[in-house]
């Protein structure tokens, strides 16, 4: 789910790599557009806390880039565009299902099960490759095989927005505590 097609795989195996050298993690990248005009979207975080912020995005880029350059991995013109996964962010790796449980989200899947292929609840937690949801309405918890899920993203909740205003509060006083002792 990190990537959709064998290209953004094959940039993903080149990518991953400077993105931990420079101290982040690839959440998703999408390589879309046609033959002119194409836009190399990734969405990356911090793996220490999952921000994501305006200096991190141009830093990474600028790794980015010095790579892409040397590599040219692809044909043509493109456009880099790196930014933070935002608060309602896409689940692309199981450690997401673990680290958001209690959160509300929306899964589709590549196949029916229960004659439908999207869901909508509460995550809870990760069980041996499978995710654990909620469901509404439903009594018993649902376990969804990962390999099965090909988008999934975090439902713009009141709960969702307190944690993403919490995080950013510790990063800003964090960041006016590393200045004050400069």
């Amino acid at each position: 789910m990190r990537g959709k097609t064998a290209e953004d795989l094959g940039l993903l195996e080149l990518l991953d790599p400077v993105a931990e050298a420079a101290g982040y993690a690839i959440v998703r990248l999408r390589l879309m557009g046609g033959e002119h005009a194409r836009r190399l979207q990734i969405m990356a975080e911090r793996p220490s806390d999952g921000d994501m912020n305006v200096e991190d995005c141009a830093r990474l880029s600028r790794a980015i880039s010095e790579i892409m350059d040397a590599a040219d991995p692809i044909a043509g013109e493109y456009t880099l565009e790196v930014s933070s996964p935002g608060v309602d962010r896409p689940l692309t790796r199981l450690a997401d299902f673990e680290a958001y449980e209690g959160y509300e989200a929306r899964l589709e899947l590549d196949r029916l099960a229960e004659g439908r292929k999207r869901f909508k609840g509460v995550l809870a937690g990760v069980d041996e490759g499978q995710v654990a949801v909620n469901l509404e309405g439903e009594a018993e918890t649902a376990l969804i095989p990962f390999a099965w899920i090909v988008e999934a993203k975090l439902v713009l909740t009141d709960q969702l927005m307190k944690r993403g205003a919490e995080i950013r509060a510790a990063r800003l006083q964090s960041e006016s505590q590393s200045q004050t002792s400069d």
